[in-house]
């Protein structure tokens, strides 16, 4: 292909799904002999994931500013950075940032793709959000959705749609993984950023409920963000602290999905979980509340885990699980390990290419 691809992404030095995903697509794309970039909004001086060698970090401010405050300024600057480079294609990590890019590509030969990280139902009350995806369906070239179900949710919500909008899965960051879980571990996994959308104090206030039926099993949560102090007071208040372990997030998560028997995911919304994938990888058996979207494509009740739609579901399907015996559990430790091949690089970076070409 040999293309110059740039990637626009708030902060690459996050160590959140979306920035796993970004880097992972990245380095698939320069592993083929394109030249990628990574520009970030802000920050980004050094990325939390590892990169390819033909990725270059760039970023328009050191520190965070006001993107309202420097509206101007942010469009001038990726309109400079993507003539300077002789960008081929840009594409844009989040819908919000196609208030910028829109403008700063006018007049330009440049592909414009949005690939939008949560699903359409959800703005987080942010109107440039609203109005980047109206840009982003009406100017873009391509905008790339996580789910089938989300590519519904934006032909329905919008009326000015010239953008092909085409769904594209996240490759699992894991293949091959030779690992069998064990229910001995009696360790329930939740990794995530501490914020109100990955619901942590769902999962606490269902964990609750579990430690008044079960005495041996522990909750191992793995993240940082704004809600730390908050959930760990929540832990305490609830009497759960001693079956609760918080650990800071890190890197090196595979000893962590080692010595786990399940995952749970508490998520308010998503776009496609990248940690479902990862805990499929390593065959653990998921247990996830149901949010709009991606749980339901990922998850057959059942089969590889249980969908929640309450607090209280939940922490009954938790419970339940916990009394499966090991033939049942190593049936569905096989169905999680079967379900996650679709999601392999092999199966997904064809897509990218053939919008890339």
């Amino acid at each position: 292909m040999n293309k110059k691809i740039c990637f626009l992404i708030g902060d690459i030095g996050l160590s959140g799904g979306t920035e796993r995903v970004t880097s992972l697509i990245a380095n698939l794309l320069a592993a083929e002999g394109n030249q990628l970039y990574i520009l970030s909004l802000s920050g980004g001086k050094q990325a939390f994931f590892e990169l390819h060698d033909q990725v270059q970090l760039h970023r328009l401010f050191e520190q965070k500013v006001s993107m309202k405050k420097n509206f101007f300024s942010c469009c001038f600057k990726i309109r400079k950075f993507v003539q300077q480079h002789e960008i081929d294609h840009l594409i844009v990590v989040d819908s919000l940032a196609c208030v910028f890019t829109v403008p700063a590509l006018m007049g330009l030969k440049v592909g414009h793709i949005c690939w939008e990280h949560f699903n359409f139902n959800v703005d987080l009350g942010v109107s440039f959000r609203r109005l980047g995806r109206k840009w982003a369906a009406k100017y873009c070239d391509t905008v790339v959705t996580l789910t089938a179900r989300d590519k519904e949710l934006w032909e329905a919500g919008l009326t000015q749609i010239r953008a092909k909008i085409v769904p594209i899965s996240n490759p699992t960051p894991y293949e091959n993984i030779e690992h069998t879980p064990r229910l001995q571990h009696k360790i329930v996994l939740a990794l995530g950023r501490l914020t109100y959308q990955k619901g942590f104090d769902r999962l606490l206030d269902a964990w609750a409920i579990v430690c008044q039926h079960n005495s041996d099993w522990t909750l191992r949560i793995i993240g940082d963000g704004e809600d730390e102090q908050a959930l760990k007071q929540q832990a305490k208040s609830l009497a759960i602290d001693g079956r609760v372990e918080f650990i800071a997030a890190t890197k090196n998560v595979d000893q962590y999905y080692r010595t786990s028997s399940f995952y749970c995911m508490s998520s308010r919304f998503e776009g496609l979980p990248m940690v479902l994938l990862e805990a499929q990888a390593y065959g653990l058996p998921v247990i996830s509340m149901d949010c709009d979207t991606g749980p339901a494509e990922m998850i057959r009740t059942g089969e590889n885990g249980f969908l929640c739609h309450s607090v209280e579901d939940l922490a009954e399907q938790l419970v339940q699980v916990m009394q499966i015996d090991e033939q049942r559990y190593q049936q569905m430790v096989q169905s999680s390990q079967h379900n996650v091949l679709r999601f392999y690089s092999n199966n997904i970076i064809g897509f990218w290419r053939e919008i890339l070409e």
